[in-house]
């Protein structure tokens, strides 16, 4: 089996990564993936790493390079998905060891995401993957 971990850049490999995509976030609409991921790319710097085997999506890593005044150049993760009928194969390992591999030759110091408190399971895989719990992330929402 042939195994592809590529940046999408284009609009149809952008397009590619909705159905996987969308297991995570259940908002997204098809008709606006396209532009909405074209919008943080030029706002943001999104970039969006795909996992393929024989040419089908299976895991999709949307991530941005960021300056932070306390630890300089990071990755940080935004959104880390595995087709779900295709979990504990280790595309999301794959992924996460691309993603320090990036952030190393980028001369980043760190990787980080935020995830839920009720998403044991991939809390779990994080730990797995050497990521730690080092600080409490608050939000308030605005009306």
């Amino acid at each position: 089996m042939t195994i592809d971990i590529t940046h999408a850049e284009s609009d149809d490999e952008i397009a590619a990564t909705f159905d996987v995509m969308q297991q995570l976030r259940p908002h997204l609409e098809n008709s606006q993936y396209v532009s909405t991921i074209r919008s943080l790319m030029a706002s943001d710097g999104l970039r969006l790493l795909v996992l393929s085997e024989q040419g089908t999506v299976r895991a999709v890593a949307a991530y941005r390079v960021m300056n932070m005044l306390y630890c300089g150049s990071l990755i940080y993760i935004d959104d880390l998905v595995a087709d779900e009928r295709v979990r504990s194969r280790g595309y999301g390992a794959q992924l996460i060891a691309r993603l320090k591999d990036e952030g190393r030759t980028l001369g980043c110091s760190e990787v980080q995401l935020i995830s839920r408190v009720t998403r044991e399971q991939a809390h779990r895989f994080y730990f797995r993957e050497g990521f730690g719990m080092e600080c409490f992330h608050f939000r308030a929402k605005l009306p």
